[in-house]
């Protein structure tokens, strides 16, 4: 249960339908290819695309599957922008599991085993095999570049209707972004790292245009490190904007502190 919800934390796959949405615009012809752009230009164009929201809710069925073991619960989201994110994990009903996660710390409680876990993004980092802090998981669950990708430096490919900008932080290092060549939302993004045989990435599938902001529908997060694989699906509910609500969190007494390795 703590490796699915720390999983949860940076990333999800999800499809719905609502009536107060409006669908993505179709894309030219599938066999046509896109125009070639040059990197800064599609990371300007990304960047037209405002986000202006306060807090977002998101309720969902979501499954954590590792080739051992198979689990599916019920999730709820609750993300105040740039200050705090909850996530509660429920099974028939009964919480099962929280996290709250802020910019300077990641907390959790699962009660299987009764035990907690407070840190920072260090440890949280470590355990998944790349840097993490609070903005690029932020980013990862709003279907958003994870980087800054202004202060970067990238070489551009088309491939059909998508764009594609690689970065290269050393000969070990590499992070590569896809983005839809019409409106230049992320379709895919991902980090490998050579020598450690790992690497992250994250699909987002059938964009939705709220006038609050772009978000995925559908979003798969896949971690490979030396065999193992981990795979996490969400399937929302429940999306709703700019909502006033708390930010509940507490460990039940008697729970063990943990550390993770």
């Amino acid at each position: 249960m703590k490796r699915f919800l720390l999983l949860m934390v940076v990333g999800f796959v999800s499809s719905l339908t609502l009536v107060s949405c409006k669908s993505k615009a179709a894309v030219v012809g599938a066999t046509e290819k896109a125009t070639h752009l040059r990197a800064n230009k599609i990371i300007e164009n990304y960047y037209n695309n405002k986000t202006d929201f306060s807090t977002l809710y998101i309720k969902a069925n979501a499954k954590y599957s590792d080739g051992k073991q198979t689990q599916n619960v019920t999730a709820e989201i609750k993300i105040k922008k740039d200050e705090q994110i909850l996530i509660s994990i429920r099974f028939l009903g009964i919480t099962m599991a929280k996290a709250l996660i802020t910019p300077t710390a990641v907390n959790y409680y699962e009660k299987i085993n009764g035990s907690y876990f407070e840190g920072d993004f260090s440890a949280l980092s470590q355990w998944l095999g790349t840097d993490l802090d609070f903005n690029k998981i932020q980013n990862m669950l709003l279907g958003q570049a994870i980087d800054d990708l202004k202060s970067g430096k990238y070489t551009e490919t088309v491939v059909g209707q998508t764009y594609r900008l690689d970065n290269a932080l050393d000969n070990n290092t590499k992070k590569s972004f896809y983005f839809d060549a019409e409106k230049f939302y992320v379709t895919k993004q991902e980090i490998t790292q050579t020598i450690e045989e790992r690497m992250i990435q994250v699909n987002y599938l059938n964009d939705i245009f709220y006038k609050e902001a772009i978000l995925p529908s559908s979003v798969l997060i896949k971690t490979y490190q030396k065999g193992r694989k981990t795979e996490i699906n969400l399937d929302y509910n429940t999306i709703t904007f700019n909502e006033e609500f708390s930010f509940p969190y507490s460990v039940p007494n008697g729970y063990k502190r943990i550390l993770i390795n």
